[in-house]
């Protein structure tokens, strides 16, 4: 029976070729979009998921109160992995990655790389089974002049040379020995690096590290558990930890799951809030409504086709043909169909799995050798092929035998409000997609163009390292760099211009609480400070070498500072900070956003310290060719710090670089919407191509009563419209609420406009209309008298 069902699917598939082909297209795209998105799901779902033991990982994380809110940092003192070893039980191994490792220059021979090392504890690679090439977990970071290198990063130091015991000059100032090599981390991993360095080495150069108590974060800590029955308990022993150590803090720490550290980054009053996984919801649920939108076409397009098949089904069940049998013969068909678009949404999605890749920089792969890939393959055939024939199998298989092969023509009343409810469904999730991306792309384009409060036109950073280290080098560099023209002014800065810095509570000032927790973020910085980046000094003046003396004893605040500390007349105030008693506020500037675009600037004070400062900012003389100002910085920074390489790089390209996730969901929204509109309107396509040639004598006659081309276009056009526009009625206040509330997670944000949901609108009326008439044109300039000629 199931081979002659089989037969009989194939013949009615291949007898309605342009039926099936409209079919197969629907399907096979909305497959390979379904497919695509969830394997992008799947990448980010992976993250951090490749180790043994990540059900017994934790990052530690900590809460601490930031200007009256309960704030989350991964930041947290580095005491507290040693004494988490020591009095919580259920521990197993921990170790503490360094918070403020730069990149460094790394030389073996001729060979000089600035690479991304991270400083860590011997027990990272006890909590973290990477895989080696040379060397072990428990010898390679043993000494505190050794390193582990990547796979590639030994590649590109040493060749084809063995690396191990090799030794490595970091920083032209100190000698290296290789003691491992690992493979090359997967993109999916949130800990990157191109070498691991010990921690000790860390402390040696950062003598202070040692001395710093439980109110100093600098660190992150990371705690293996001896099994993940013990968190419940481990968990409330580390939120006690740091209180038991110092009485009037608050701060607590607590576990969170390494294997969430990805996705869950967003916390609200300690607790987690979301984060990358609200993205990683949408774009399945995008999954999700492709699909839908692609089996709606097959639904939509097998009970139009209901008269044809109407007798077929009256002589099968006059032969003796159950319903059940009837129902089993067009899902067979509909599984057939699904089968044959899986096998083209395949070839389609290996042919642009490349694109894709490379468009989001990402390692996507399609592992065939994974049960868990050729299982949702199946799952996704079988759901596609029930959902998709489910409701014609259901209808076709209720016709009466006596009433179709008297000449019935289906219950074409209630088929058709069923297809119309489906073609509403299918551009309501449409026109819906195109409203969220027009918004989306909006609120980027707001964020890119909106003043930041400093100029990034022509403002580029380096590193302050190797010659810039000492006394007068720097002074030099940046006189004879404004001397050729380069550059119009030079500061140092505390850290990279587009991240974040450094936190403290301990700043106090007239009239401050005793129990007002304000943090503050601080940064040190050089001369000409406001001038250089562009940012508006509201009162006072900046620091300036005219001033020598009060350098010590001077700094600025932002306004969000001045807010926060609520100074009436802020210029001239006497604060504290730590061991400095007595510091002045010379300087008030006007809030930028540098660090977070869309968000708004912290309170931050800004103090003279060059000495502390690890990057210089340039800003090129806007009378300079940019390449030409660029080439002599090159020029002069290797004449006067030969051993290093500039490393220039434009702020501009830091900002963008905070709008990836956005963009990411622009592009993504953008494509897959677009298909959407591309199935729907293939659906209609196939509705139109049926329903003209249903009314083929009806327009015929009209014609031959004289009605006009633009008459017979809107007969056949006006019932389509109104589907289309109760669709869109649909579709704008569902767009509305997912647009709010993606856009809530903003402080600056547009306002959502009008014209998106009539362009929306428009469009999605446009295509259909477009669609329909391609088809409806041929029926009404068809001759009436082949149409008429044997009534």
């Amino acid at each position: 029976m199931f081979k002659t069902n089989l037969k009989i699917a194939w013949r009615n598939l291949w007898r309605s070729k342009g039926f099936t082909l409209i079919n197969v297209g629907g399907l096979a795209i909305g497959l390979a979009c379904c497919l695509m998105l969830l394997l992008y799901v799947n990448y980010e779902w992976s993250y951090d998921k490749q180790f043994t033991d990540v059900d017994r990982t934790y990052f530690t994380r900590l809460n601490l109160k930031i200007n009256g809110k309960l704030n989350t940092t991964r930041a947290t003192p580095n005491k507290l992995a040693a004494t988490a070893l020591q009095t919580i039980p259920g521990i197993e191994n921990a170790a503490r990655i360094a918070m403020s490792t730069p990149d460094k220059l790394f030389s073996y021979k001729e060979n000089n790389f600035k690479l991304k090392g991270l400083s860590v504890d011997p027990a990272f690679l006890k909590i973290f089974d990477y895989r080696f090439i040379y060397g072990d977990a428990n010898s390679a970071l043993k000494d505190p002049n050794s390193i582990l290198l990547t796979s590639s990063t030994a590649k590109r130091l040493f060749g084809n040379e063995n690396p191990i015991g090799q030794s490595v000059e970091w920083d032209k100032r100190k000698s290296l020995k290789v003691a491992a090599v690992i493979e090359d981390l997967p993109k999916n991993q949130s800990i990157q690096f191109d070498i691991l360095q010990t921690w000790a080495l860390f402390e040696q150069e950062n003598p202070s590290e040692k001395e710093n108590g439980w109110g100093t974060i600098t660190c992150m800590t990371i705690i293996k558990l001896k099994s993940s029955q013990t968190f419940a308990a481990a968990d409330a022993a580390v939120r006690k930890l740091i209180s038991l150590q110092e009485k009037d803090t608050d701060l607590e720490a607590f576990l969170f799951p390494y294997s969430k550290f990805h996705l869950y980054d967003e916390f609200e009053n300690g607790k987690v809030t979301g984060g990358r996984i609200d993205q990683v919801k949408l774009f399945a649920f995008l999954a999700f409504c492709v699909l839908l939108i692609a089996s709606i076409n097959y639904m939509n397009l097998s009970t139009a086709r209901s008269e044809k098949r109407a007798r077929e089904v009256g002589i099968r069940k006059a032969m003796g043909s159950s319903r059940f049998n009837l129902m089993g013969q067009f899902i067979l068909e509909s599984l057939l169909l699904s089968f044959i678009a899986m096998l083209i949404a395949f070839a389609l999605l290996e042919m642009s799995l490349p694109y894709f890749n490379n468009l989001l920089d990402i390692q996507i792969q399609i592992n065939y050798h994974s049960y868990l890939f050729w299982t949702i393959l199946l799952a996704l055939v079988s759901i596609t092929g029930f959902l998709a024939g489910s409701y014609p199998a259901f209808y076709l298989s209720s016709f009466s035998p006596i009433k179709v092969l008297k000449g019935f023509k289906g219950s074409a009343g209630s088929s058709l409000s069923v297809r119309k409810a489906l073609v509403i469904v299918q551009f309501s999730l449409s026109v819906a997609m195109i409203i969220c991306s027009i918004v989306i792309y909006n609120q980027i384009q707001f964020m890119k163009n909106k003043p930041l409060g400093f100029d990034r036109n022509g403002l580029v950073q380096m590193d302050i390292e190797g010659e810039w280290a000492k006394p007068g080098k720097l002074e030099l560099f940046k006189t004879e760099l404004k001397k050729a023209g380069a550059i119009a002014s030079a500061t140092e800065f505390a850290s990279t211009f587009t991240e974040g810095g450094s936190i403290t509570g301990g700043i106090s000032w007239p009239g401050k609480a005793v129990n007002d927790n304000s943090v503050i973020d601080y940064r040190s910085t050089g001369y000409e400070f406001t001038r250089t980046v562009g940012a508006q000094l509201l009162a006072g003046r900046d620091f300036s070498p005219e001033f020598v003396a009060d350098t010590a004893t001077s700094v600025m605040l932002n306004e969000q500072a001045v807010k926060t500390m609520g100074l009436k007349n802020p210029v001239g105030t006497k604060i504290t900070w730590g061991d400095n008693p007595s510091l002045t506020v010379i300087g008030v500037i006007k809030d930028y956003s540098n660090e977070a675009i869309g968000r708004k600037s912290k309170p931050t004070l800004f103090y003279f310290n060059p000495a502390k400062s690890r990057i210089l900012l340039l800003k090129l003389d806007p009378s300079q060719a940019l390449n030409k100002s660029v080439q002599l910085i090159n020029t002069i920074s290797n004449r006067l710090n030969p051993g290093y390489p500039t490393g220039l790089k434009f702020v501009s390209q830091g900002m963008e670089e905070q709008l990836k996730n956005e963009k990411l969901l622009s592009v993504l929204s953008n494509i897959f919407g677009g298909f959407a509109i591309l199935i729907s309107c293939l659906g209609l396509l196939g509705l139109a191509l049926y329903m003209a040639e249903q009314r083929k004598k009806e327009i015929s006659i009209r014609k031959v009563l004289g009605a006009d081309l633009r008459n017979i276009l809107i007969l056949l056009n006006k019932d389509f419209v109104k589907l289309v526009l109760i669709s869109n009625m649909i579709a704008f206040p569902l767009a509305y609420i997912l647009a709010k509330n993606w856009l809530s997670k903003y402080d600056y944000k547009i306002d959502i406009a009008v014209w998106p949901f009539l362009i929306a609108g428009l469009i999605s009326l446009f295509i259909s209309v477009l669609t329909v008439s391609l088809q409806t044109f041929k029926v009404a300039k068809a001759n009436a008298v082949d149409a008429l000629k044997y009534e």
